[in-house]
This record gives structure tokens, C-alpha cells and sequence, in this order.
């Protein structure tokens, strides 16, 4: 049996990357780009709280998805941020944050939370760990991808495909954790 899941968002990339991801677990992806309110606080936070709000609002089953890149030389910095800080400082303001850092240890996190309107959310996370490059590489993907090149890896995700991303990225890991659990418990 196909499950039917609204995926709230306005980033088409997100949706490419999801549906190629649920495929396999039998769901099928609907996009709606509802918007919500992003409340302040953790990536958890954020993911609850809209979740909640779009289930509400759509009444029925969705998925809402957060992400973002978090720097430890710079406490974890741009966070929750890094959709403001990516449209502001770009990746040229993150090289320039990093101009003399030798700690380069960074993690991608994705948070998936998912809701209905008679259940409370539920939330999964999903970690790439990595480091910045010292210059932009790569012109795939989106945002900070050309600077986070993931452990175990010589290149960038802007310098690998989509294909190859989705293998092991931090959305997949999240929207993986979100299926096999809605397999379980559904």
C-alpha cells in the first residue's frame, strides 16, 4: 500500500531529494509549499513546531525538514541560522569566518518531523560529519555544498552528483529514519 505524505517546503531541491530517497519505501511525496513560522531554537525545534503547525493547517499527514551546517570553530555557528546566513554572508563570508582556522570540523544535520493532526510530532535526525575546504569546489547541489567535503571523501558535495549525495547525505540518513519508522508503526 502506497502512503500518501505532504512534504512542506519551498526548496525544490529537497523534494528531487526526497522523492528519489522514499521511492524505495513505497511513499509517495506530495509538495506544498505552505510555509510556517520558524520559531527560534534548535533544528528540533523548528522541525516539531512545524510539523505541527502544517498538520493543523493541511489536516493531515506531513513532513516538514530543517537543515543546516554547523562549524564547530565557530561554536557551531551557522546552525539554525544558515539559511539567513547562506542568503547574507554567502560561502564567501563563511571562507573569510575560517580565513585562519586550522580546526575545520564541520557536520551537516537534517531534521525531519513528522505529524498529523491528532498525533504529536515526531522527530529524526540525520548527521554527516566532514570539514570546510579552503575554497569553494564544485557546482552541484546548493548553498554550502561546495564547501563540505564529508569524512572519507576528497571532494566537496558541490563536486559530487546529486546520485552520490543521496547515497549518504544528512537528509537521506533523516527522511530514511522518518520512513522506516512510518513502515513500523504504521
Amino acid at each position: 500500500m502506497v502512503k500518501i505524505i505532504k512534504f512542506i517546503t519551498s526548496n525544490q531541491h529537497k523534494v528531487k531529494e526526497a522523492r528519489g530517497i522514499f521511492e524505495k519505501f513505497g511513499i509517495q511525496l506530495e509538495h506544498e509549499d505552505l510555509g510556517y513560522p520558524e520559531i527560534q531554537g534548535t533544528l528540533e525545534d523548528v522541525a516539531r513546531f512545524g510539523a505541527q503547525y502544517a498538520a493543523s493547517k493541511i489536516k493531515g499527514p506531513v513532513i516538514v525538514e530543517d537543515a543546516g551546517l554547523f562549524i564547530k570553530a565557530l561554536n557551531w555557528f551557522p546552525g539554525t541560522y544558515s539559511s539567513y546566513v547562506q542568503e547574507t554572508l554567502t560561502n564567501k563570508g563563511i571562507l573569510k569566518l575560517m580565513n585562519d582556522v586550522e580546526d575545520r570540523y564541520a557536520e551537516f544535520r537534517s531534521v525531519v518531523g513528522y505529524c498529523t493532526p491528532k498525533s504529536e510530532p515526531e522527530i529524526f535526525l540525520g548527521t554527516v560529519k566532514g570539514h570546510l575546504s579552503y575554497k569553494e569546489r564544485g557546482n552541484h547541489g546548493f548553498a554550502y555544498d561546495p564547501l563540505f567535503i564529508p569524512d572519507g571523501f576528497n571532494r566537496t558535495f558541490g563536486e559530487i552528483t546529486r546520485e552520490e549525495k543521496n547515497e549518504f547525505s544528512h537528509r537521506r540518513i533523516s527522511l530514511e529514519k522518518f520512513a522506516s519508522w512510518l513502515k513500523f508503526n504504521e
